[in-house]
């Protein structure tokens, strides 16, 4: 007799992160869809993870509980799908124990799947997790039934994978999960541009020249990601132009603007040149120079301009899991965006150079994991007068 195959959906989350958790399961028949078991419950004060975990391991146990000898496990979180996977390393020490826990249950049955699923096809076990949720913040909520447990699932070992083609017929193949891919644009240029000066939070409109860069970044920016689910741009005027061209190659995207991608306040060195800065505040500009945490007189420092910048690029891995996002910003904050990429020196700031309408590529994935692609590409200027 073939093993009964069961769909394991299972969430978890908090409150505050953490903050009142709790998590929900649900078992269902993989040919019929027929809910064989919900699980639910508070976990007091835990983070995220730690109640993604749980409700795996409770779809899990009722999956072992309804005699199952073969899983397919569908969740939203995808640090948990990847490090189940073997894919992802287990950084936090306060997963690993849940994680082995997890482990041992898979191993009790002939196989077992993981697929990460969008959080709108999970909204049974995100009802769930969310009740429970509630029912930690001391919010009255109703009791999630429970089915009768049957016998244990039988001893085995379980391949583990996200494979479509092995998940069963009656259910739709769900994607495998890649990275949030940011495409990070320079403006095109400007008449400070050309003439080398500080151009922070002037609105100095984009030249000829780089109005025509901007149309070439845009047919370029369509080539490495076809499917752009944003365009964010800081929103003086050289960006939101060079954002809207961009905009329009990938689909007609919307353009958001972001005040943190903003360039950095030059104080009273903007429009001016770097001789005539070095001339006029020669020990200013040393300082400067040696100290990110140094800002120009009147101006911002890049440790200030890092703050934000890390607001931004920071949620983009949550607030568009799996997708293309385009910024289109400036010098410095794209500069310390890499900088903070590639885990490197404050140095670093000094000695990148980024061309104007420059395009650089780093994935990011939700457990912090980065990995820049491509660094001030250019190859779509050259035929450009």
């Amino acid at each position: 007799m073939a093993p009964r195959v069961v769909v394991v959906e299972a969430d978890g989350g908090s409150r505050g992160n953490p903050g009142p958790a709790g998590y929900g399961a649900v078992v269902r028949d993989a040919e019929t869809g027929e809910v064989l078991a919900e699980r639910s419950e508070s976990l007091g004060t835990a983070t995220n993870n730690v109640a993604e975990y749980q409700g795996l391991i409770a779809g899990l146990t009722a999956a072992a509980e309804v005699g199952a000898g073969e899983v397919d496990v569908r969740m939203d979180s995808k640090l948990v799908v990847e490090q189940m996977c073997g894919r992802w390393q287990i950084k936090h020490p306060g997963l690993r124990p849940l994680a082995a826990q997890a482990a041992t249950l898979v191993g009790r049955f002939d196989a077992v799947r993981f697929t990460w699923i969008p959080r709108d096809q999970n909204r049974h076990a995100d009802a769930l997790a969310n009740a429970a949720m509630d029912a930690a913040a001391g919010r009255p909520t109703p009791s999630a039934a429970s089915a009768p447990a049957s016998a244990s699932a039988p001893a085995g070992g379980a391949v583990i994978g996200s494979d479509p083609a092995t998940a069963p017929a009656s259910w739709e193949p769900r994607p495998s999960f890649t990275a949030t891919r940011l495409v990070l644009v320079r403006h095109g240029e400007t008449e400070y541009t050309e003439q080398g000066r500080y151009s922070g939070r002037g609105d100095v409109p984009l030249s000829a020249r780089g109005r025509a860069q901007a149309r070439a970044t845009a047919a370029r920016v369509a080539e490495l990601v076809p499917s752009v689910a944003a365009v964010l741009s800081s929103p003086l005027s050289r960006c939101t132009s060079t954002a809207a061209a961009i905009a329009g190659a990938v689909g007609d995207v919307p353009v958001r603007t972001e005040d943190d991608l903003i360039e950095c306040d030059f104080g009273q060195w903007e429009g001016r040149t770097f001789a005539e800065v070095r001339q006029q505040w020669p020990g200013e500009m040393d300082a400067w120079l040696a100290s990110p945490r140094i800002a120009p007189p009147g101006g911002e420092s890049f440790t200030q301009v890092a703050e934000r910048i890390r607001r931004v690029v920071g949620a983009l891995p949550t607030a568009y899991p799996a997708e293309a996002v385009v910024v289109v910003s400036h010098v410095s904050p794209i500069k310390l965006a890499l900088r903070d990429a590639l885990a490197a020196g404050d140095g670093f700031l000094h000695r990148l150079f980024l061309d104007a309408a420059g395009i650089s590529v780093l994935d990011m994935w939700p457990d912090g994991g980065i990995a820049v692609r491509t660094v001030n590409d250019t190859a779509h200027l050259t035929k450009i007068d």
